[in-house]
């Protein structure tokens, strides 16, 4: 076993759970983190969640679950040689898309739209806050609590980002709690920085979409090799990939280019973080806490990761095809959450049954039912993209994705 870091996160020294548990005889907490995980009803709903191209589109393109494999992967492989824990960089990687709605970012911009229109004063819709809910309150398989009681340290990984209104509705139920960090500044206390796990889940999540969306791409036609050759990194690997296999062309070549990019990344990443925890003398976890972010890029390729992602902006995500099925998946979260509004009936009892139980959300206030709109929310946003083009066909009488 490869002895921790004085800077990795100890599992014996975690945080806790929110509702003390005893520990379990053969696996240390991160490892139960991650096992909970993995046997949730949100990850096996990843499966028919989108990545950038929804699920009629095609078998082969990437979904939340494969992406978040990958991510998980990547982030393990780093971690083993920085020697930070494994278990907890996997858990967080695993879990951290757990929140997103059908559709991708386009069911997220609807949902939180529709929330912000029925209430000005909503939380809205965070997908990272989203994953968050699903762990602490949304996920029901234990008798004694709701959700998947995860330890503190995968639950701040999942929070990777959240607005300074919602953290102060999270930090009024958990003072000193997750959403803390993104509260400290405002409040006068040094910046705070989760543990190096979550920041290199946060970099391993990066990595991982910019190569498979660029695989993604050339798979569905929207991008070209030629166009890609206009990209520094990738024009980079793809020329050593041809000095060494002379006539390579198609997907094996650029198969093997997305290959040397992903391997330059992630060694990349093992030096400039060893390099910057060298500089910054960290001896603690919350030494980590009190520094700057210290998993990170070279600047070079820092810069290099920052132009292939304003391409991909510019000529895969902001393509008029992408865009169309955007605006259409759209429609379909605004209509049915209209139609959820109108008639809740036309959902499971079990969502319903919520309006009169108390919860204990993070964006709940302390023995507060979930409100109407929420539940509406949580429900659509625990879709598939499958399943949400089925329940809008039967509620709108509109086939909104012919195949």
């Amino acid at each position: 076993m490869t002895l921790l870091a004085p800077c990795a996160c100890d599992p014996a020294a975690s945080r806790g759970r929110r509702y003390p548990e005893p520990a379990a005889p053969t696996r240390s907490a991160f490892q139960r983190d991650r096992d909970r995980i993995v046997h949730s009803t949100a990850f096996r709903r990843l499966v028919y969640k989108t990545q950038v191209f929804l699920n009629h589109e095609g078998d082969l393109f990437r979904t939340r679950l494969t992406h978040s494999l990958e991510v998980a992967q990547l982030g393990r492989s780093i971690a083993r040689t920085l020697r930070l824990n494994e278990d907890l960089v996997e858990a967080i990687a695993l879990a951290h898309d757990l929140g997103h709605t059908p559709f991708g970012h386009a069911g997220q911009d609807a949902l939180n739209a529709c929330l912000k229109s029925h209430h000005p004063d909503s939380a809205g819709f965070e997908h990272n806050l989203q994953s968050l809910r699903v762990v602490d309150t949304l996920e029901e398989r234990y008798p004694n609590y709701d959700g998947l009681n995860l330890s503190f340290e995968t639950r701040e990984g999942i929070l990777k980002h959240c607005s300074r209104r919602n953290a102060r509705r999270i930090e009024a139920r958990e003072p000193g709690g997750v959403a803390q960090r993104f509260l400290a500044t405002a409040e006068g206390q040094p910046a705070q920085q989760p543990g190096l796990e979550a920041q290199l889940a946060n970099l391993a999540d990066e990595i991982a979409y910019n190569a498979h969306d660029i695989d993604d791409g050339v798979r569905s036609g929207l991008l070209s090799l030629e166009q890609l050759a206009q990209v520094e990194l990738f024009e980079q690997y793809s020329g050593e990939t041809l000095l060494q296999h002379p006539g390579l062309q198609g997907r094996r070549l650029l198969f093997e280019t997305i290959r040397r990019m992903l391997s330059a990344q992630v060694y990349d990443v093992m030096d400039a973080t060893r390099a910057a925890l060298a500089a910054a003398a960290v001896d603690s976890v919350q030494a980590v806490r009190l520094s700057p972010p210290l998993v990170c890029f070279s600047t070079e390729m820092a810069l290099k990761s920052s132009s292939l992602k304003r391409f991909l902006l510019q000529n895969l995500y902001r393509h008029p095809q992408v865009v169309e099925t955007t605006q259409t998946a759209q429609q379909v979260v605004r209509e049915l959450f209209a139609a959820y509004m109108a008639d809740p009936a036309e959902m499971p009892q079990a969502h319903t049954d919520r309006f009169d139980r108390l919860e204990s959300s993070p964006l709940a206030g302390a023995g507060s039912p979930a409100k109407p709109e929420r539940v509406v929310a949580d429900y659509i946003a625990g879709m598939t993209d499958r399943f949400a083009a089925k329940e809008h066909e039967r509620l709108i009488g509109r086939v909104a994705f012919p195949a």
